[in-house]
């Protein structure tokens, strides 16, 4: 085979795949800082602020293996560049959106062409450059954007909203023109594999989610016996049900069940769902509070996440040290227990709660802990598995941790919304509240962080039912690796 890229991986190529991994990442947390002006512009309620957040991660979870086999199927430049216009178009329309309705939607477009970006450029990464020196520059190029995108998201997302939160998605528009441009001069199409798509599969698993996510959003407020709450709910169960069954006996299904017979991957895949859940809800609910109750510009809340990220970093320290040598239950479980304790910990500020006091140390242990969660759990995902397997598991893996994050932060919303009812507080806006319904609005935030200490704890607990050995973990790094070159 012929590569295109053999001498130096920095270039047009990488700049342009990784730009728009970069913008994927970043969407998938930039909003959370402009969460509170954005509610009050526009008027949202809490369920509508969450669909914000939810439905670009939902369409972006849910469409994502069906994205990566459209890549296969037409021409991976092809549908690199059709997600990279999808995505930019849908910027566009959330900056300019005047309605919940219309920056919903929006949102499930943005989250639908960065579904179809995202796989296909890590997918040219390994067609574009050769293997050796030079693929593996470019893949660390590629996998820092990651990282960069989620922890600089935050901080982007502040500076941007104290002049207006919809720069947080205009800005996206000359970046995605540019990604484009370069994509269209740098990248070389791939061959069509004509393999059957599993569109049902796809629509399936994305609605069914989406009908869970919305009856447990839209319960606190309509009431959990009120019949549409209870429809989206049984809906969205039962196409979850027949997503299973379409997998059963698709031709070519988006979830093999065969990867699954391994028991200690089933636990796998179970905390990766709870970790994603208990960090993307932790992250939105310690945003709006300290904007909404301890009154924090929303440059100051996004400068308030940089221990997080400090604590995920020594986590990476400590995790490569650790992975060789201890089983990688007990390296996930002690993270996992550790995010517990720091998450209860957080529950307890108040309106009164300083900073260094109260919010410093849980919010960088937080980080520390998630961290050993979640660099050792992906390798567990793909631990004595033969390479070709290699590939269809880590997207499953990232799957499940989008898929979790929504559905986490749906039912710990539903808490936050029903602490505050109960004590006779509102929902919704917090800029005309009394001090009265801002105590009760931190009261239901911070009885939500117990909520995420729950999904975290569910997280130890599968932890411990993950049998593979540090060897096993060492293996399927060295694996990855080679698929990698």
């Amino acid at each position: 085979m012929t590569y295109p890229v053999t001498e130096r991986a920095f270039g047009l190529a990488i700049i342009a795949l990784s730009g728009m991994q970069l913008m994927a990442v970043l969407d998938g947390t930039v909003v959370n800082l402009a969460l509170a002006p954005l509610q009050a512009e526009l008027g949202l309620s809490d369920a509508g602020r969450n669909w914000v957040v939810s439905s670009y991660v939902l369409a972006f979870g849910g469409l994502m293996l069906l994205g990566g086999r459209l890549g296969d199927a037409f021409g991976r430049k092809r549908m690199f560049l059709v997600g990279v216009a999808l995505f930019t178009v849908a910027s566009a329309a959330c900056g300019l959106a005047q309605n919940e309705a219309m920056l919903v939607l929006a949102r499930v477009i943005q989250g639908a062409g960065a579904a179809v970006a995202s796989p296909t450029a890590f997918a040219l990464v390994a067609t574009t450059f050769a293997p050796g020196p030079v693929r593996n520059q470019a893949i660390a190029i590629y996998a820092a954007m990651t990282g960069v995108g989620s922890f600089s998201g935050l901080i982007i997302g502040g500076a941007l909203t104290e002049v207006s939160w919809r720069w947080i998605f205009l800005i996206n528009v000359p970046i995605g023109l540019a990604i484009l441009a370069l994509g269209w001069r740098a990248l070389t199409e791939t061959a069509g594999e004509r393999a059957p798509l599993d569109v049902p599969g796809a629509i399936l698993a994305t609605l069914g989610s989406t009908g869970v996510v919305f009856g447990i959003v839209e319960g606190p407020e309509r009431g959990w016996t009120d019949v549409v709450t209870l429809t989206a709910i049984v809906v969205g169960l039962v196409l979850l049900l027949a997503f299973l069954t379409v997998e059963r006996r698709a031709r070519n299904p988006l979830l093999p069940f065969e990867l699954f017979h391994d028991r200690d991957r089933v636990a796998t895949f179970v905390a990766i769902f709870f970790s994603g859940g208990a960090l993307f809800a932790m992250t939105v609910i310690v945003a709006v509070f300290v904007q909404d109750v301890l009154d924090y510009s929303p440059l100051r809340a996004g400068i308030s996440f940089i221990p997080f990220g400090g604590g995920m970093a020594l986590a990476a320290v400590a995790s490569s040290w650790l992975a060789p040598r201890v089983a990688p239950r007990w390296i996930i479980a002690t993270g996992a227990v550790l995010t517990v304790g720091y998450l209860i910990f957080a529950s307890t500020i108040t309106v009164e709660s300083t900073y260094w006091k109260n919010l410093f140390l849980p919010i960088g242990g937080i980080g520390f802990g998630v961290g050993l969660a979640v660099i050792a759990l992906p390798l567990c995902a793909i631990a004595n598995v033969d390479q070709k397997n290699i590939g269809p598991l880590t997207a499953i893996s990232l799957v499940a941790q989008n898929l979790g994050g929504p559905l986490g932060l749906a039912v710990v919303s539903a808490m936050a919304a029903s602490k505050t009812l109960s004590l006779g507080g509102r929902t919704g806006s917090a800029v005309d509240m009394t001090r009265p319904e801002i105590v009760a609005l931190g009261e239901g935030y911070t009885f939500a962080l117990l909520g995420c200490a729950v999904l975290a704890a569910v997280a130890a607990v599968s932890a411990l039912f993950i049998r593979y050995s540090a060897a096993d973990v060492a293996q399927a790094k060295a694996a990855q690796d080679a698929v990698h070159r």
